[in-house]
């Protein structure tokens, strides 16, 4: 009996696709002493800063379990700080430092390295976000409406 052949699985072209990313934006990331997760919470700060926890995780899909070893860890590099939030102590705001703001300028060739890795021009760039896009808002209805 012949089983499905993995070349022919979308959610195989998303997981090894992902891999390959992963693979450009090592080397790119190795220099600045950062992990690729560490990158994404870093991107969010430096376009809207001090933020509270659940809210980067909202915005990267990540829950605060997930994410508080990696503020951590970003908090003794010394690029952000975390503070109990004056109007509600339960929450954690977490800010740039300025070895934080000072790390985008050395990150800003990043988006401009993987442009040029896709290979594909920038319609189709546009149009690929889009359409995953839409396929992750999908996934997580599905997935929030059978309780996972």
């Amino acid at each position: 009996m012949r089983g499905i052949d993995v070349d022919s699985m979308l959610c195989f072209d998303l997981y090894s696709t992902h891999h390959a990313v992963g693979q450009i934006y090592t080397p790119l990331l190795t220099p600045l002493g950062l992990t690729y997760p560490q990158y994404l919470v870093l991107v969010v700060l430096w376009r809207s800063d001090d933020l509270v926890v659940g809210e980067i995780g909202e915005r990267l899909h990540l829950e605060s379990s997930t994410l508080t070893p990696l503020i951590k860890r970003l908090e003794g590099q010394g690029l952000v700080r975390r503070t109990r939030d004056a109007r509600d102590e339960r929450k954690v705001r977490v800010t740039l430092t300025p070895e934080g703001r000072a790390l985008r300028q050395q990150a800003s060739h990043i988006p401009g390295c993987i442009m040029a890795a896709f290979g594909l021009p920038l319609d189709e760039l546009i149009a690929l976000h889009t359409t995953l896009g839409r396929v992750r808002a999908s996934v997580l209805a599905r997935a929030a409406a059978d309780g996972a």
